[in-house]
């Protein structure tokens, strides 16, 4: 068979198709031998995450949001497509972030961020009977500008029924009579202004006066200080002086009181003890010789003996 020009065009366009499906299995081929699927699972809302979606490693683009499905009524799986040179072990934490305008559309973007939270830096394998490692999830952040407007409306509702709350009848009615009587304290500063002058020119001539009354005070004090504390210290001293000379004198004496208490008062009774005998004996004799002068001569006389009959 000859080959027209037709045949060699439908030929070449057929080669060129081949190579190009060739070009194309082999870079997914890979393309998928340089990524790795991981799952994360939700019980929150995914609204706005959509399968394409950029994964994000502190903020480099390191992947994709291969799919995102329903499990049950109330769990959400999502499987992500990550380069194998994303250092991804089990300290590795995802956080479904909102970024730009809104949460959906107009755009806004919903994307996946990959961060280490400081764990085990071990890698992240599959565990039995899951088909992929499974991604910690932490609470969803929110940067849309229409969040930021809800959530500053809701601050807003709050400040205006506080202020309804303040601005209360019997609020205000409270301020209009605090009011009024601040307005009655300044009537009555204005009114006692006069007053008030003439009292301070009384305090100041009062203080004036005082002046004498302290200079007078300081020199007393200074009189007190500069001599009679002097004096009256030189006195104690003269005081304490003497008290320490009179110490042996009242030694001495107590020592001279010892020796009356201990000697010459004991010998001093006993004569006078045997002075008061001695007396007794001359009264004695003072009246047998008044009673019979014959004494004196022939000396006292015996008594008569009894005779042993009794006669």
């Amino acid at each position: 068979m000859k080959l027209d020009v037709d045949n060699i065009a439908r030929l070449a366009f057929a080669i060129v198709l081949l190579l190009g499906a060739g070009a194309g299995a082999t870079w997914f081929a890979i393309s998928s031998s340089r990524l790795t699927t991981y799952q994360i699972r939700t019980h929150d809302s995914v609204s706005g995450l959509l399968a394409d979606a950029p994964v994000e490693y502190h903020g480099v683009d390191v992947g994709r949001v291969k799919r995102v499905e329903l499990i049950d009524p109330r769990s959400v799986r999502i499987l992500l497509s990550v380069d194998r040179s994303a250092p991804v072990t089990e300290a590795t934490v995802a956080t479904i972030t909102t970024r730009g305008l809104a949460a959906r559309g107009f755009t806004g973007y919903v994307y996946v961020s990959l961060d280490d939270n400081g764990g085990e830096s071990r890698s992240l394998i599959a565990h039995p009977g899951e088909d992929y490692p499974v991604i910690a999830l932490t609470p969803p952040k929110s940067a849309s500008l229409d969040t930021a407007i809800s959530r500053m409306d809701e601050n807003m509702q709050r400040i205006t029924e506080r202020m309804d709350a303040v601005l209360a009848p019997k609020t205000v009615a409270s301020l209009n009579r605090t009011v009024e009587n601040l307005q009655r304290v300044t009537q009555t500063l204005v009114d006692n202004n006069t007053r008030l002058n003439t009292l301070i020119v009384n305090s100041e001539r009062a203080s004036r006066e005082v002046q004498p009354l302290l200079q007078s005070t300081n020199e007393t004090v200074n009189t007190l200080q500069t001599q009679v504390l002097p004096e009256m210290h030189k006195t104690l001293a003269e005081l304490d002086k003497l008290s320490h000379e009179a110490q042996p004198l009242i030694a001495s004496s107590n020592q001279t009181l010892r020796t009356l208490q201990t000697q010459t008062l004991p010998e001093a009774h006993t004569t006078l003890t045997d002075l008061d005998d001695l007396s007794t004996s001359l009264t004695g004799f003072a009246r047998k010789v008044d009673n019979d002068p014959s004494v004196i001569v022939r000396g006292a006389l015996w008594p008569p003996l009894r005779s042993a009959g009794g006669q």
